[in-house]
């Protein structure tokens, strides 16, 4: 009879060691960082106000809002994806 709950004891802790392996991986695959998007405005206001004033958007056409956000892209390494979405903003908000 003591043998019998040895072998269900181990066996338990056998599956209690599984499961909780298997917690473990999946927490790691789901604990990862999810990357919150931002807005291009906020963005615009982040990014661009670390080293000057930003400017209306009405300042700019849409074609210049292109040029000045390759510039700033390349100068303030700032990312492609971040850059499309400030260049978008500003280019909404300009009235062209």
């Amino acid at each position: 009879m003591g043998n019998g709950i040895l072998k269900n004891g181990k066996k338990g802790l056998v599956a209690m060691a599984i499961i909780l392996i298997a917690f473990w991986l999946h927490s790691c695959k789901t604990g990862e960082k999810v990357a919150v998007e931002k807005s291009g405005a906020e963005l615009w206001s982040e990014q661009c106000s670390r080293c000057h004033n930003m400017p209306d958007p009405t300042t700019y056409s849409d074609d210049k809002w292109e040029t000045v956000s390759m510039h700033m892209k390349v100068r303030a390494n700032i990312s492609t994806k971040e850059i499309e979405l400030i260049k978008q903003f500003l280019q909404s908000a300009n009235g062209d």
